[in-house]
């Protein structure tokens, strides 16, 4: 199973985002991310054997539990891997308190790492894929556009454990496949 834990944005924070895109979206031949696929990748795990998901979600619960859950909001934006050449389009996240996200996504790493999973291993940058582009290209009035950008507050309170089904979504695109829903906190 390809899998990669994620913060997910409530509806009412991807349905404000998908409204400020809307009326952008046909600006740009990019391929836009659909919004239910939109989320904060935490780890990636690629490849992970079905018999090493049990232990896998018990050591993200352990993780997640030593956390506090996050006041996030979806803010500003960028490119990777820069506004002159981007490959990506993506939207920031600024969370309270400061430090908190790296604390749990590094968790999340760990968690993955010592179940036995390959876990990515590039730094973690906070970011929500908003679209991909076919070659590279010159995003900067995107990015700046994005700058402006401020969606509504909520409180992450679950880490997503999803399993990622490549070519079975509309468009030969990813399916995803919410497989446990953990609890940020003691006690979650």
């Amino acid at each position: 199973m390809r899998l990669f834990a994620a913060l997910v944005p409530p509806p009412e924070a991807v349905e404000h985002l998908d409204a400020f895109l809307e009326v952008r979206r046909s600006a740009a031949g990019f391929r836009w991310s659909a919004a239910e696929h939109l989320h904060v990748t935490l780890a990636f795990y690629g490849d992970v054997e079905e018999w090493r998901l049990d232990e896998l979600v018990e050591r993200l619960r352990t993780a997640a539990a030593r956390r506090t859950p996050l006041a996030a909001r979806v803010a500003g934006g960028g490119a990777f891997p820069d506004p002159a050449a981007a490959r990506v389009l993506w939207a920031g996240l600024e969370v309270e308190p400061a430090g908190e996200l790296d604390r749990l996504a590094e968790g999340c790493r760990t968690a993955g790492a010592v179940s036995g999973a390959r876990v990515d291993g590039q730094r973690f940058r906070p970011h929500v894929t908003l679209a991909r582009l076919g070659r590279p290209a010159h995003v900067e009035d995107w990015v700046r556009l994005l700058d402006g950008y401020r969606g509504p507050e909520w409180r992450a309170e679950t880490v997503a454990l999803v399993a990622s089904h490549l070519g079975e979504g509309p468009r030969r695109r990813p399916r995803h496949e919410l497989l446990e829903h953990i609890g940020v906190g003691p006690g979650a």
